[in-house]
């Protein structure tokens, strides 16, 4: 049935933030007046323009009305206006802040790469041939991000690459569940030849493998994952992996599609606690107020916030469909477009996933 009412969460962010979240908010209200059920939209500050209004990239009031949201969608933070930011103050703890306050430790960013789009792709077209879907669930709460100590002191620099146990092990778990429902293979990638997390990364992997012998378990460096997923990215279904090598794979993956405005994400915690959804693309200030930005990577963040926090699959599905409809089409904004496609703004390519949907 899915929730028939729904609070949810909306931090704009900065730069093209406020555009591709117009969207996002336009398409969640058809959806709920579709059917029926009651949608209470709150709007926060995050980043620049929570440092401009408040001195602080996100404040205690905005972090609690986020704990008691159904689900936060959260839009690209930072600019060079903020750049000379240090410490707490840059836009980016913000971020940080809100994901470790929400225990939103499993970071979910799927690519595909639709046959439509596969031209776009700067990748050679047999290297798409045996078609791309794979899943990177990344660690978000633990790593050198968190880790401590972490700072500079005098002429030396600290950061602590830490992780427990639970902590793997909780990753490591929705990694196998989800590979269940797709084609039964993880690979989990770690540093284990030369640093000691990643050795007790790999331990304990192999023993949540133990529960799932129905899904077929590989490690991988990587460096050398980082290599095979661009000359062999088929191989790949679901990648589990920690918080600094999974940021640095998934914009990766970002080449596969040809743009990192087309790939969504979801940060998931503790049943019952709120979801955070983003686009991995950043906040693009170069491209602000001028209706380039791509919308995609947001509305398809918005379809798995409907899947997992509002539990609306069906409408999830529906939304992925218009989505793809609208690119297979070759309606598209200027940075998936090629040759013979039909060059749209913003808010021109959500309108035209909301005609489809309706």
């Amino acid at each position: 049935m899915g929730k028939n009412r729904a609070r949810v969460m909306l931090l704009p962010g900065d730069g093209v933030g406020p555009e591709v979240t117009a969207e996002v908010e336009a398409v969640l209200r058809q959806i709920a007046d579709r059917g029926h059920w009651e949608l209470s939209v709150v709007e926060g500050l995050i980043g620049g323009a929570s440092i401009d209004r408040y001195g602080l990239p996100v404040t205690d009031a905005t972090l609690a009305s986020c704990r008691t949201a159904d689900a936060v969608f959260k839009g690209p933070v930072g600019g060079p206006k903020w750049d000379h930011l240090r410490g707490e103050q840059r836009c980016e703890a913000g971020l940080l802040r809100l994901r470790k306050e929400l225990d939103a430790f499993a970071n979910l960013r799927p690519t595909a790469v639709r046959p439509s789009l596969a031209s776009v792709s700067p990748l050679r077209p047999e290297r798409l041939a045996e078609g791309v879907d794979l899943l990177i669930v990344r660690e978000l709460t633990g790593c050198a991000y968190f880790g401590q100590p972490k700072g500079r002191f005098g002429d030396r620099a600290v950061d602590t690459m830490a992780y427990t146990v639970d902590e793997v092990r909780r990753l490591a778990r929705v990694g196998f569940e989800l590979a269940r429902s797709r084609k039964r293979r993880v690979t989990s990638v770690d540093k284990a030849n030369v640093l000691e997390s990643s050795r007790l990364w790999r331990d304990v992997v192999t023993e949540v493998a133990a529960e799932y012998p129905d899904v077929q378990l590989e490690h991988q460096l990587v460096d050398s994952c980082a290599m095979l997923l661009i000359s062999r990215p088929s191989l790949f279904d679901v990648i589990i992996t920690g918080n600094l090598f999974g940021d640095i794979l998934s914009d990766e993956a970002g080449v596969l599609v040809g743009s990192l405005g087309m790939l969504p994400s979801a940060s998931l915690g503790s049943p019952g606690t709120p979801g955070l959804y983003e686009p991995v693309h950043g906040a693009a200030p170069d491209i602000a107020g001028q209706g380039k930005a791509n919308p995609v990577g947001s509305l398809l963040s918005l379809a798995l916030l409907l899947r997992y926090s509002l539990d609306h699959p069906d409408e999830a599905a529906r939304l992925e469909a218009a989505i793809g409809s609208v690119l297979d089409d070759g309606i598209r904004t200027m940075d998936v477009a090629g040759s013979g496609d039909h060059v749209v703004s913003t808010a021109a390519f959500g309108q035209e996933v909301r005609r489809r949907l309706a």
